[in-house]
This record gives structure tokens, sequence and C-alpha cells, in this order.
């Protein structure tokens, strides 16, 4: 089995290293027909669901740090694992819900709800697909992230084709039908290791760094706490999305 970890794959070289450790589980025996032994441990919630749904720069598109510096629009949804100290894009939306890094230099704050107070579905780093049940809604003008997104783009006249959580539901199955399959891991496919393989090439001679720089301060909650910085959305900072119900 190979394991590669964030801190591998995550600086210049990372694709370079990420095709080199998928060439070496191929010459070493660690994928088979019957057998995945290659391994991407990941460090943020449901990332492994982004992937799946194919949350990647499509071709002439941007990385995450270049759309720091080089859009008109900046959207960031729950982004605050961010380096913003460079940040040049242009007006900036945020949605959150506890003020973290990308809500400090956002133009707009759409105050989104907490992982308790929506109801989703996540992908852990081994590819089971995992339920989350709200356990109670979100206080005040806060709404959940579809929710935002969705009276949204009604506003900006690009309407979106669901209305509701169980439409959305039924449109992502549709597309990817394995998020359907609860508590179920959907096997890989030896050919796209086999494919990244061929993408090896020459490697620069830099460290690795963990991307975890304090394990306790790994998510906005403690982070806001930590620093008691509690962010308070004033009439000032938040703007709504307009047609949205108390329990929308």
């Amino acid at each position: 089995m190979i394991i590669v970890g964030q801190g591998a794959i995550s600086g210049g070289n990372g694709a370079s290293v990420l095709a080199a450790a998928a060439k070496l589980a191929g010459a070493v025996g660690a994928v088979t027909a019957d057998w995945n032994g290659f391994a991407v441990l990941h460090t943020a919630a449901s990332r492994v669901g982004g992937l799946d749904l194919g949350f990647v720069p499509g071709e002439g598109g941007k990385t995450a740090a270049e759309m720091l510096t080089g859009t008109d629009v900046l959207f960031l949804l729950g982004a605050d694992e961010m380096d913003f100290s460079g940040k040049t894009a242009g007006f900036t939306v945020y949605i959150g819900s506890h003020g973290d890094e990308g809500a400090h230099g956002a133009d707009v704050i759409l105050p989104g709800a907490t992982y308790t107070e929506k109801s989703g579905i996540w992908v852990n780093t081994e590819g089971r697909v995992q339920m989350g049940n709200r356990a109670g809604f979100a206080p005040g003008d806060a709404r959940e992230d579809w929710a935002i997104i969705r009276a949204l783009s009604d506003v900006l006249g690009k309407k979106l084709p669901f209305d509701s959580l169980a439409e959305l539901r039924s449109k992502l199955y549709a597309a990817h039908p394995h998020f359907a399959e609860v508590d179920q891991i959907a096997p890989g496919a030896s050919g796209e290791i086999a494919a990244l393989a061929q993408k090896a090439g020459e490697m620069a001679k830099s460290a690795f760094a963990s991307p975890v720089k304090d394990f306790y301060l790994t998510n906005p909650i403690a982070r806001v706490r930590r620093h008691g910085r509690m962010f308070g959305f004033g009439t000032q900072q938040l703007q709504s999305c307009g047609g949205m119900s108390a329990r929308e």
C-alpha cells in the first residue's frame, strides 16, 4: 500500500510527487484489478466529495492561489484555509458561519449555517458516503449554503433548476449515483491511477512541509474562539439575498 499525505503533494512539486507515487504503486503491485492500495489522505472535510464532483480547475482554469490575485469577482464558500495576505482580487463575496480569514477581506458577507445547522452529504477520506442531519436551525439571517446560492442565482437572473434540498439531491444523484449509496464506498478505477502515473516527471529538491501548523486550530470555530474574535454580522457587513424565507 502507498499512502500519500497532503504535505507531499501541496507544494510546487505536488503534481509530480503525486504522479511519481502513482507510478510506484503500479511498479510494486499496490494497484491491481481487485485491490487498490494507492491512498491519498485529505485534511479538509468532504474534499473527497468535492473531487468526486469535479471541483478542480478545467482547461485554462485558475488554481485557488491564482483566483486570489487574478479575478474581478471572488466568491468564497467557507474558504478560510488559504493565505489571504497577497489577495488582490476584486469584489469579494463570502459565505461562512464564523467570520474567519475569508470574511475579513470580503465586501459582502452572506452568513451561512454551521455543520450542525444543515443537512449534508459528506465523503470521508476513504471514499465512504455519509449523511449528516441538521440538529437545529441557524440563528438570525444565516441560511444553509444551498439556499443562499439558489436565492443569489435568482437575483442575478440565472435561476438554478431546483427549489428545495430534495430537488437538489435528486439532481446530484442523477449526475453522480454513488452519492446516494450512504455508508458505501465506490470502488476506484485502476485505469485512472495508471493514467496519473504516466504524468510522472522531474522533481525539484525541495522538502515536504506539513499543511497543519497547529492541530488544535484546524477549523474556523476553534480559531475564532482562540483569538477572541467571534464575528458579528452587523447591518453594514450583511447583505442578504432577496427572496429567502425565514426557514428556506
